[in-house]
């Protein structure tokens, strides 16, 4: 099991996670406008916004990073937890850091009073389904989008 500890983020930690992100972009073949990415870190540090992050450290070096975002439901009255990216180094994956960010998101839902955590993955992400698959259940459903503008 990984020996990483997870910690929120914090406004000096954006040079550690800068690389993880792109690294996340680049394994899903997408590149985020700049401006987007720096709109996007504003938005972790901001207490008034539902956007969290956190970073998974092994002896001193970022090795994973998460983001969450609490939102209403229609069928709860607490929130629900979308756990929108999860990225581990490649030099460090399988050895329980991703499991450990998983947590973590689990564990600050739980303390909001959310009602369920949820997250997509590409149908092609076979591996990390290894890990999923053991995690969290399935929900059957299958994501339709029309992408706008």
């Amino acid at each position: 099991m990984s020996t990483a500890e997870i910690r929120p983020v914090v406004a000096a930690d954006f040079d550690v996670w800068l690389p993880l992100w792109k690294g996340y972009q680049d394994f899903y073949r997408v590149t985020i406008d700049d401006a987007v990415t720096r709109n996007t870190w504003e938005r972790f540090l901001n207490p008034a916004e539902p956007m969290h992050a956190a970073l998974a450290y092994d002896n001193g070096r970022a090795i994973g990073m998460v983001h969450w975002i609490f939102h209403r439901s229609t069928w709860t009255a607490g929130d629900y937890c979308y756990l929108q990216d999860l990225y581990v180094d490649p030099d460090v994956r399988g050895t329980g850091a991703g499991r450990k960010l998983i947590e973590h998101v689990y564990a600050e839902a739980a303390t909001a009073n959310c009602s369920r955590v949820y997250w997509l993955t590409h149908e092609t992400n076979a591996s990390a389904m290894q890990l999923y698959d053991r995690i969290a259940d399935r929900s059957g459903f299958i994501q339709y989008r029309k992408v706008l503008g």
